[in-house]
């Protein structure tokens, strides 16, 4: 089964924490992505831009509107993700313990919906 590991963490203290242990993080987060590829459980993943190059799109009543920055302000923001291969969700959540981020900010961990004849 396909799970979605999303990676959340404070921006600002994320940012703050890589001008002191940027390159430590950097390498923890290197060997994990070398590990689960060669474990077979790697399908992707991905960083992502900081929120404020984020925009969010809505259409109402067949207007497109656009807010820059994310849908909600929160405490932790989306950072990027993993798409992993699991046998169940405990595995899946074994797999998601071991993302560096998991030590400073939070992992989502959501079954993929997986449409049928794609």
């Amino acid at each position: 089964m396909k799970y979605l590991c999303l990676i959340y963490q404070d921006e600002a203290a994320t940012q703050a924490l890589m001008k002191t242990e940027g390159e430590k993080i950097h390498g923890d987060y290197l060997a994990f992505t070398d590990e689960i590829k060669k474990s077979g459980h790697l399908l992707g993943s991905n960083g992502l831009q900081p929120t404020n190059t984020a925009t969010t799109v809505r259409v109402r009543n067949g207007k497109i509107t656009t807010t820059d920055g994310p849908f909600a302000e929160t405490k932790e923001q989306l950072g990027g993700y993993y798409l992993v291969e699991a046998l169940d969700l405990n595995e899946a959540i074994q797999i998601a313990a071991k993302i560096p981020s998991a030590r400073f900010g939070s992992i989502e961990v959501r079954p993929v919906w997986e449409i049928q004849g794609r």
